[in-house]
């Protein structure tokens, strides 16, 4: 299909299936919020069931960030909690059945592989025959399938957007809490004057920190897209090649693992902001109050 519109500089805008993802994310989010928000103006002084457990998990998160970050708790918490429970919704969305393995099929140029009506209609991708002829045949007129629906966190671009998101944000509160002197320990020249030597390894270990803020972004973007990307592969995989309760493992690891990404996503985004705003030597301090 067509573009739905062209943006100026950006081009044509097309709607994928990383795109519906996102939006079933946001709703989940949406509606988590509301039914939070309903618990808490019940005026019930102990949240139970789905209210009760969110609560303690927001309460974790922010003691966890209160402990690092100090009086910048206030401002860190809110961006450590959205980036947490965004990526543990999308991570989770590969365990949903359907996902990634219900769509509409396309005829391959090149790789595809025979399909089997299963019902009037409906069809399914079916592993290819071993001898060549048929091997050929599946090549010519082979189909590979388009998910409705794909794992958000498997699209490079929702990746990268949170890591611009989190470095950036790092930056504009290392400004707020130091002024433009936190660009100092980027470009730091003072030493210069009282000591070249050691200015100039001041200077050299300053550009380090520059260099380390843009490899965090492709450290932040590779890491959650390829962890998941790698779960979502094994899923295939070991789905195609052992029975349903081997899967069931995997499925459960794969549980966890969108836990611990989100968790790691969520907090080295906390740490860096807590490292920004903290105060470089006594100078830094009495900004910072």
């Amino acid at each position: 299909s067509g573009p739905l519109f062209t943006l100026p500089i950006i081009g044509d805008f097309y709607w994928t299936n990383t795109l519906t993802a996102m939006l079933i994310a946001d709703i989940l989010l949406i509606i988590i919020a509301i039914i939070v928000r309903r618990a808490a103006m019940s005026g019930e002084l102990i949240p139970k069931g789905f209210s009760g457990a969110f609560e303690a998990i927001v309460e974790a998160i922010y003691n966890l960030t209160e402990s690092t970050a100090g009086k910048w708790a206030a401002k860190i918490f809110p961006f450590f909690a959205t980036l947490f429970l965004l990526v543990l919704i999308v991570n989770w969305t590969e365990l949903i059945p359907g996902v990634d393995t219900i769509g509409f099929l396309e005829e391959a140029e090149q790789h595809g592989n025979p399909v089997e009506q299963v019902i009037p209609g409906i069809y399914t991708i079916v592993k290819p025959e071993g001898d060549a002829e048929h091997g050929e045949d599946a090549d010519e007129h082979g189909f590979t399938l388009i998910p409705f629906v794909r794992t958000l966190s498997t699209d490079l671009n929702f990746t990268l957007a949170l890591a611009l998101v989190s470095v950036t944000m790092t930056q504009v509160f290392g400004v707020q809490s130091l002024g433009f002197d936190y660009f100092s320990k980027f470009i730091n020249i003072k030493g210069f004057s009282k000591n070249p030597v050691f200015g100039g390894i001041d200077f050299f270990v300053g550009l380090l920190e520059l260099i380390s803020e843009f490899s965090k972004i492709i450290s932040f973007s590779f890491r959650l897209f390829g962890n998941i990307f790698a779960g979502t592969v094994l899923l295939f995989v070991i789905g195609s090649l052992l029975p349903v309760i081997v899967p069931s493992i995997f499925l459960m690891l794969e549980f966890f693992v969108g836990v611990i990404q989100a968790l790691v996503f969520g907090m080295l985004t906390m740490v860096f902001m807590s490292m920004a705003v903290a105060g470089h030597g006594d100078h830094g301090e009495e900004t910072a109050h």
